[in-house]
């Protein structure tokens, strides 16, 4: 049973549909993201959507996943739960065009932007910090 909620868990954050979760109707996080912008969706369903989609996309967790029962409880039970509730709060037509546009998007990568800006941050940040080592060290 265990096996089957984690699995049902897992369909809806990647944005499956949770009764066959090998099918490739894509739903999930970014399909909510992108209807928050929408300025057709109703208010309430955007403040919804955002909090769902930063809360299932930011690193910083409320619960960490290393405590042992409510560590997973986050990605087994709100996270999936929040994409259903915004889901039935988006009309029906509205959503499945973000669907459409969010797999699309998954299909076609739109930049290599965002990738390389990471990756120059980062060697930023190891650079100062070799440099600072080094200035304080010798």
């Amino acid at each position: 049973m265990f096996g089957r909620l984690t699995q049902w868990a897992r369909a809806i954050k990647r944005g499956y549909t949770p009764s066959h979760p090998d099918c490739r109707a894509p739903r999930g996080v970014h399909a909510i993201y992108l209807a928050s912008g929408d300025p057709r969706v109703p208010w309430y369903a955007k403040c919804s959507a955002l909090c769902v989609a930063a809360y299932a996309l930011s690193p910083i967790e409320f619960i960490p996943d290393f405590v042992p029962v409510l560590g997973q409880l986050d990605d087994l039970v709100i996270v999936p739960l929040g994409v259903v509730l915004v889901a039935k709060l988006i009309p029906p037509d509205l959503m499945a065009e973000h669907r459409a546009t969010a797999a699309d998007a998954e299909i076609h990568p739109r930049s290599i932007a965002g990738p390389i800006a990471i990756v120059t941050i980062w060697i930023s940040t190891i650079a100062l910090a070799s440099w600072c080592t080094y200035r304080y060290f010798w």
